[in-house]
């Protein structure tokens, strides 16, 4: 299992808590008291006194009514039933919840020996470091942060310390303002959660729709579920995905769908765009699936953005399928991604809600289900294992590879695949260069996939293995019951994709 932190633990018993309110109809009425019950007077204490721990669970459950932070929690719940949802960033910073962290890069330990070479000193290009009673002493009115200092010491006694939060973005979208709080900067930040996990205050929170949605199904609203391929493994090894699906159709959802048949029609469509884009000559094609990839593309490298597969995500395209079935229903996405929650807001018209599997698990707790008691037998797959491959790093590109020897043997596809947006950055640059010989390259922001996103519950370690393995007792294959049909493409055929953006 991925480790529960105390962090953790206190945003899983406040989501809980919440859900359990919204199912029994009394969120609005007793809202404060999570208050009282998610901290008592007997704590455990993380921050001063119980005041500032209140301060800050106020904050935290105003974001998860997607309510602004600084609202009145009955008011704040009385909006959230109504459905309304503040205009507010997927991610932000819970302002009393930033402890302000230290911002001086370099500090000297007492591991100084104060010793005779004093490389620091020499190293500094601006004379930053003077001897100050036997020890090393950095003026930070003249450093420049370039860490010569730090390589240079022999006994390692300079460190370097960085906010845990600017340490995990990778675009160097957080920084620390005037007061020394974290402040994203929106025009960098691609939502990719990765704040979120690594500060070790809960201080950065994302918004969510619990309330929402179960109002939605408790309005006899047509709510469909569609869940991501990264379920499998996610509530513990001996729980099947088909006892999940049973859950969520449990908690009221009306009909349960699986995100990897969205990840076969994008097979197939990215398959011929890639074909397509090569016989015109285009050096490479980007895969489109993870969002805060695209992210990257858009606001960090838009030279390259044109590289992106205009194939919408799988996510998507099941969602078009959904509502091409039922104009009137409510689309759940419910997978590992917060970026999702960003990308959803690019198909209003199809994707209503979405949930990271840590809050569909408070909903469970909410509802008070247990999965080991949820038969597996009712729900039967319309997708094929290669689909089901998308959920960690390399599932696209064995997908479309597998689908290229099929449809265009002749075709040569050159595959490439990254993970992290730093790594993924460096290897773009690489790829337009010539130094890295690929046409087709897939792009994940999470280490080791989807498997690896911010809203997960296991060890991606373990899950990859899971999802290979349930991935490998099904048709590897797409499905000849896949509703787009597979056409076989001849040399300088073009084609045309309903489901690509506009």
């Amino acid at each position: 299992m991925a480790q529960v932190t105390e962090v953790v633990k206190l945003r899983r018993s406040v989501l809980s808590e919440i859900a359990r309110l919204a199912y029994a109809d009394k969120l609005q009425e007793d809202i404060q008291e999570i208050l009282q019950t998610v901290v008592t007077e007997d704590g455990p204490r993380y921050r001063c006194c119980v005041h500032k721990e209140r301060a800050v669970l106020n904050q935290r459950i105003n974001s998860a009514l997607s309510q602004p932070i600084t609202a009145e929690l009955p008011e704040a719940a009385q909006q959230a039933l109504a459905g309304k949802v503040t205009d507010m960033p997927v991610i932000s910073v819970l302002p009393e919840a930033c402890d302000r962290c230290p911002i001086d890069k370099f500090l000297v330990t007492d591991a100084c020996r104060n010793c005779i070479a004093h490389h620091c000193i020499t190293s500094c290009p601006k004379k930053a470091i003077m001897v100050v009673q036997n020890q090393a002493y950095i003026d930070k009115t003249k450093c420049v942060e370039c860490g010569l200092c730090k390589k240079s010491c022999s006994y390692g006694a300079i460190i370097e310390i960085s906010r845990p939060c600017e340490r995990a973005c990778e675009l160097k979208a957080i920084t620390a303002d005037t007061d020394r709080r974290a402040v994203i900067n929106y025009d960098k930040c691609v939502q990719c959660g990765a704040c979120k996990v690594s500060c070790p205050f809960g201080a950065i929170s994302d918004r969510s729709h619990i309330v929402q949605i179960i109002q939605q199904i408790k309005n006899n609203k047509n709510v469909h579920a569609i869940v991501a391929p990264a379920i499998v493994g996610q509530f513990g090894l001996k729980i099947r995905p088909g006892q999940i699906f049973a859950a969520i159709r449990k908690l009221g959802f009306h009909q349960v769908r699986e995100v990897a048949l969205g990840a076969d029609i994008v097979t197939i469509e990215e398959t011929k765009e890639l074909v397509s884009r090569l016989q015109e000559n285009e050096i490479f094609m980007t895969t489109s699936c993870c969002p805060a990839f695209v992210g990257l593309l858009e606001k960090h490298m838009p030279e390259l953005k044109h590289h992106v597969s205009t194939t919408v995500s799988p996510m998507a395209a099941v969602a078009q399928v959904v509502k091409a079935e039922d104009p009137d229903s409510i689309v759940v996405f419910i997978g590992p991604c917060i970026a999702k929650k960003a990308e959803a807001l690019k198909y209003r018209d199809m994707i209503d809600y979405v949930l990271t599997f840590d809050e569909l698990g408070a909903m469970f707790t909410g509802a008070n289900l247990d999965l080991t008691e949820m038969k597996d037998n009712e729900y039967k797959s319309e997708s094929s294992g290669d689909s089901y491959r998308f959920a960690r790093s390399g599932g696209v590109v064995a997908a479309v590879l597998n689908t290229a020897k099929e449809l265009v043997p002749d075709v040569a596809v050159l595959p490439h695949r990254c993970e992290g947006l730093a790594t993924c950055t460096v290897e773009l640059r690489q790829i337009k260069s010539g130094k890295i010989a690929a046409n087709f390259v897939e792009g994940m922001a999470c280490i080791g996939g989807c498997v690896g996103g911010p809203g997960t519950i296991s060890d991606a370690r373990v899950t990859t293995r899971l999802v290979d393995q349930f991935a490998g007792n099904r048709e590897a294959k797409i499905s000849v019951h896949n509703p787009v049909a597979v056409d076989k493409l001849t040399p300088g055929s073009h084609w045309h994709c309903p489901l690509t953006e506009n």
